[in-house]
């Protein structure tokens, strides 16, 4: 959310799957614990930033789970017929220390040049190519690459480059029309890659290398990675923080 914010994107839609109603609720107001809180003389400015105005937040719900593009397409109605960004929350995407912008912010800047669609990629050892979608890349100028085709999770000795689509994207609404056929791919899933890769030669397609860190919190050791790594950034923990991993460490 931080990071759509500084992007500047206001309406948040969140696509969800059953029994996950506290993602909403993390965004509500708490009215009775924040009343009592107040009047303790609790500090509750520290909420501010989590506050988002009334409207600015949509669920809709995934009743199954039949892959990336099946989600986005379960938002058509309320995308309607505006370009949009997608963020995975399982790919944590933090900016670099000197105070660079972060992803969405970056992808933002280089749409502002480009339009059309837009996806951001990092470069990963040849031999972890299989487990992501990859991009065929054509003309590269800094760090925006002209993208030639998209293939999801190809065998090494397929893959056409080692940039891998890093869970960022802005997209053009007509992709919600390929996404409607709900022709299914990898895994027997409906894959928002497919249906990118569809839009390639239609309309403008480029990828932004992100200049920062990926987290991968879709695994148990990437999100304790990522744990660690954003609570050594902060001055208020870091010390404890340290001392406690390289306690553990000797043990």
């Amino acid at each position: 959310m931080d990071e759509e914010r500084e992007a500047g994107i206001e309406q948040m839609i969140f696509v969800t799957g059953r029994g996950k109603v506290s993602i909403v609720e993390h965004f509500d107001m708490a009215y009775e614990l924040e009343k009592t809180m107040n009047e303790r003389g609790k500090d509750m400015s520290v909420l501010e930033p989590t506050r988002l105005p009334p409207g600015n937040l949509v669920a809709v719900r995934q009743q199954v789970p039949l892959g990336l593009g099946h989600a986005i397409w379960c938002a058509r109605a309320i995308v309607g017929d505006e370009p949009f960004a997608i963020l995975l929350p399982d790919e944590l995407m933090i900016a670099n220390s000197d105070g660079g912008p972060g992803c969405m912010k970056q992808m933002v800047e280089a749409y502002e040049q480009t339009g059309g669609n837009l996806i951001s990629v990092l470069e990963v050892p040849h031999e972890e190519v299989s487990s992501y979608g990859v991009i065929d890349p054509g003309t590269r100028n800094g760090a925006l690459t002209e993208v030639r085709g998209l293939v999801e999770k190809p065998k090494l000795e397929d893959a056409p480059s080692n940039l891998i689509v890093s869970g960022r994207y802005i997209l053009q609404p007509e992709v919600m029309a390929t996404l409607e056929r709900q022709e299914k791919g990898a895994g027997g899933e409906i894959q928002l890659t497919d249906a990118m890769a569809q839009m390639i030669g239609l309309q403008p397609f480029h990828a932004v290398t992100f200049a920062g860190k990926r987290y991968d919190c879709g695994s148990k050791t990437g999100y304790v990675e990522a744990t660690l790594a954003l609570a050594l950034q902060r001055p208020d923990m870091a010390e404890e923080v340290r001392r406690m991993a390289t306690r553990l460490l000797a043990e």
